[in-house]
């Protein structure tokens, strides 16, 4: 799908600038070309469908719906579900988060849907069967959404709504006004459209430098970190390997569909499987490049609490694994 988005980084690295392939610059830089088109496509496209969604959206059905006591923390495991058939990166959280919390859902459920989403999607299901085998993917796909469950009811009892960021808050206020103007004026698709699409320019211009900087620094950590280097650390004799694994994983930057052949290197090298995915869902759910695309919409302080929460269910994800294998 994005092939030629491949091609022109190629030709600009290895034929305009003449760098040599397997050069630590020309990887980074290819890397960063890349990533960077890649991802602002993707992004944008997000943004302009959430934006028609929220346009549309039920707000008062769903949130009563999703505020309902017999639910028993149901709603965490939809949104964990849903997460699994989006095929939406670390990259896309903040069209998704202002998505969601716009739409009037409470922020844990928002929270199981973008622990989980990254992390299990039809691409890395694919891969993981062809890499690791059917049940190895089934134990994958149920740690996964149980993952994302399990943060966001953690995060939700903590009432973390306050730490959003000034910007974010600003956008619900708009989006509210916006949204209580369509109501009056039952306003066709076609009304709706011209303010999507401000609105859409608006995010995408104000995340802008955040997924530069984000992408710049898994560049660096793409072309530079040497060959070697994390099977060092992560033998199978370590009992520490785990925790070290998602730590060492959190400058990187990849999608799921990118880290699964890492990891299935680190497992023929005898690192054990649990270490191993704990350092992929370190890579995907848990970079410092996501942080920084979270800055825009989160606090350090939500951030900083949000990954701790992540990092100790990895972690415990990633001994179970090596207890069972």
């Amino acid at each position: 799908m994005f092939d030629w988005i491949q091609k022109i980084a190629d030709w600009i690295v290895f034929e305009l600038l003449s760098l040599q392939k397997g050069n630590h610059l020309a990887e980074a830089l290819n890397f960063f070309i890349y990533d960077s088109v890649k991802i602002l496509l993707l992004v944008f496209v997000v943004i302009f469908f959430m934006g028609i969604v929220n346009s549309y959206f039920p707000v008062e059905k769903v949130r009563n719906y999703l505020s309902r006591k017999k639910l028993y923390g149901f709603e965490y495991l939809m949104a964990s579900l849903f997460g699994t058939v989006t095929p939406f990166c670390s990259c896309s959280s903040v069209p998704l988060f202002i998505g969601f919390v716009k739409g009037g859902i409470p922020l844990g459920v928002t929270f199981a849907f973008l622990v989980t989403s990254p992390l299990v999607n039809e691409v890395a299901i694919g891969l993981f069967i062809g890499l690791f085998g059917l049940k190895t993917t089934v134990i994958y796909v149920i740690s996964g959404v149980l993952l994302g469950t399990i943060s966001g009811i953690i995060l939700q009892k903590l009432k973390l709504e306050k730490y959003l960021s000034p910007w974010v808050k600003q956008v619900l206020e708009n989006s509210q006004k916006e949204t209580e103007k369509f109501e009056i004026e039952r306003a066709s698709f076609r009304y709706r459209l011209p303010s999507i699409w401000r609105e859409s320019k608006t995010i995408l211009k104000g995340i802008l430098p955040y997924v530069i900087v984000g992408i710049a620094v898994g560049g660096l950590m793409h072309g530079y970190i040497p060959e070697g280097f994390f099977e060092q650390y992560l033998s199978k004799d370590n009992w520490l390997a785990v925790p070290i694994a998602t730590l060492l994983a959190v400058p990187m930057y990849s999608g799921a569909s990118g880290i699964l052949p890492v990891v299935q290197v680190l497992v023929s090298k005898g690192i054990p499987l649990g270490t191993a995915i704990a350092f992929m869902m370190g890579v995907v759910g848990l970079s410092l490049p996501e942080a920084m695309l979270l800055k825009k919409v989160m606090t350090l302080k939500l951030i900083a609490i949000f990954f701790s929460v992540v990092t100790v269910c990895i972690v415990i994800s990633g001994y179970v694994f090596n207890i069972i294998f």
